[in-house]
Parts: C-alpha cells; sequence; structure tokens
C-alpha cells in the first residue's frame, strides 16, 4: 500500500474503493495503457510484482475484480484482518475473483523467477447487471460472487486473454468486440459464482420495464437535483412504495442509485477528457467544487484531482 500518496484515505471496514482506484493501493505502478474512449465498463491494468514479504493492505472492492496470472509463478498468502494465513500457488492461468465487502491481508513470494505478471480486469455495474437479468430473468436483482484464490477455468483465462489482447496489442480496438467479450465473461461469472443467496428473483421489485425508464431519466439529468417525487412519478408510485421497491430491485436506495451514477459519468470524462473539475462537477450537477470533491472521494476513494493524475 502506498502509504505515503497523501490523497489516498485510510482503509477501514466496509471502505470500498473502485477497481480502478486498486492501482493506489497495490505495490509498484501499473503499466500505462492506452486510452480507449469508446470501450466502457472495460478496464484492462497489467502489473509486474515482485516478491512482497511484508503484508499488503488490499481494499474491499466496489465492483467486482479479476486478477489473471500472465507469467511466472508464485505462493500467494491471504488472511482476513485478525485471522490466519491461508496459501496456494499459483501459476500462468490462474485467476482471482474479488467481491470481498471487507479488507483483507496478502503477501507472496515468487517461484523460480524473479518477478510474475498479472492482469486486472475490471467489469463495470452495468455489464453484470445485464448479466444477471439474462441468466435470472428481468426481476433479477444485484448480485455478489464467491471470492476465488488462485482457481482454474478456462473460459475466464481465454476470454481475459481475448480481451488483454483486443485492447492493449491491437492498433484499433473493436468496441464491438471488446463489449462482446466483457459481455459473455459477465455471464459466465453469474452463471458459476454467483453467490448462493443471489440465486432466486426478488419479489415485489419494482417492474423491469418501470426500472429501465427510471434509470434513463436519472442518467439523462444527472446535472439537475435529485428528485424523488418526480422519479416516483415516472414509474407511477407513491414516494414510499417507489423507494421501497427501487431498492428491491437494485439493491440501493434511488439517492444511492443517482449518485453511483454521477460519479461513473466524473470518472469517464475525468479520464477521457480535459475539461477542469469545476465543469465537470458541474456537469454532474454539483456547483460547489468543495461539495463535488467531498462526495467523489466518499464515493471513489480518492479526490478528482488525485484520480485524473494518477
Amino acid at each position: 500500500m502506498r502509504k505515503t500518496e497523501p490523497d489516498i484515505p485510510p482503509l477501514h471496514n466496509h471502505h470500498r474503493v473502485t477497481a480502478e482506484s486498486m492501482r493506489h493501493y497495490m505495490p509498484g505502478q501499473p503499466q500505462v495503457m492506452p486510452p480507449h474512449p469508446q470501450v466502457q465498463e472495460v478496464l484492462v491494468q497489467l502489473f509486474n510484482h515482485h516478491t512482497i514479504t511484508e503484508p499488503i493492505l488490499v481494499p474491499a472492492v466496489a465492483e467486482p475484480l479479476l486478477v489473471l496470472v500472465l507469467a511466472g509463478a508464485a505462493r500467494v498468502e491471504e488472511r482476513p484482518l485478525g485471522g490466519e494465513w491461508e496459501a496456494v500457488d499459483v501459476r500462468v492461468g490462474d485467476f482471482y475473483l474479488t467481491n470481498t465487502g471487507e479488507p483483507y491481508e496478502m503477501r507472496w513470494q515468487t517461484q523460480g523467477c524473479d518477478t510474475f505478471k498479472v492482469m486486472h480486469l475490471y467489469l463495470g455495474l452495468s455489464l453484470i447487471d445485464q448479466a444477471a437479468r439474462e441468466v435470472l430473468g428481468e426481476q433479477a436483482g444485484p448480485v455478489t460472487f464467491l471470492d476465488i484464490s488462485g482457481d482454474r477455468d478456462e473460459r475466464v483465462s481465454f476470454m481475459m486473454d481475448q480481451l488483454r489482447g483486443e485492447l492493449i496489442d491491437e492498433r484499433q480496438p473493436s468496441p464491438l468486440f471488446a463489449h462482446g467479450l466483457a459481455q459473455a465473461l459477465a455471464v459466465h461469472l453469474v452463471r458459476r459464482y454467483r453467490h448462493a443467496h443471489n440465486g432466486n428473483r426478488r419479489s415485489n421489485a419494482l417492474q423491469a420495464y418501470k426500472l429501465r425508464r427510471v434509470i434513463d431519466a436519472m442518467d439523462h439529468h444527472l446535472d439537475n437535483d435529485f428528485s424523488l417525487a418526480y422519479l416516483a412519478g415516472i414509474a407511477d408510485l407513491s414516494g414510499y412504495h417507489f423507494s421501497r421497491m427501487f431498492k428491491r430491485a437494485t439493491g440501493l436506495s434511488p439517492s444511492q442509485y443517482f449518485i453511483r451514477l454521477r460519479m461513473s459519468r466524473a470518472r469517464h470524462l475525468l479520464l477521457e477528457t480535459d475539461r477542469s473539475i469545476i465543469d465537470i462537477g458541474l456537469e454532474v450537477g454539483y456547483s460547489s467544487p468543495s461539495h463535488f470533491s467531498q462526495v467523489f472521494r466518499r464515493e471513489v476513494g480518492v479526490t478528482p484531482s488525485a484520480y485524473r493524475q494518477a
């Protein structure tokens, strides 16, 4: 963990960071990837790791994070905070799936090599939600995944390697091809690795067509103040019943979901445009730069300026 980084907040229980921000908490620097503005909801990062004997604190993540071993081998140890170490030997093709809601500690010893190379793959929540609806039905709520450490799955390794090749090796990556691979991977994860308690549909949830209508309205009015009455009117429900049914459908309150959409738009604009942070804050509904920075840091884990610089 980069303890000298002033804009990285200390981790606490239940504090989550985006998978994109994970690089701040990992030792070393990721390989610089070319930006792909047309490819959304998919992010690839490559790391070359040396032996780490002192434990690093790995934060909980807000989105699922896949890690694939690309080269080398290592003995990797993990433990919950205050728990016992558990070790697994990993080699090329092994993968990790991280969906934990709690920080944990990790260390590793390379075997037969000085470094081992890994790929981090971030899948956006909208891809996971779409896959859940396709596999479980339109009333499916948000899914969480089992935490997998050093397992092998030929489909996972194949699709991750294909995404790596498309986004890194191709001079002009195809957004259609990359998005198709990411969708296929998301479906496979939902089918095979979703947590058992996510298997049933949610009853008394907001109907799928109303949910899509409400989320579209949110997405087109991110610069406006949040209005529960307006959104409830779109769903033709009272504010109380709308809030309850929306949360059953998504796992979040309407206001929380609205903030998540705002932060998603802000993160995209910070990475893919040169617009000022003040302008970006205004576009997502924050007239006060300090308020925008406060909310962004709470939701993403770093300030807008640190997110852009990193």
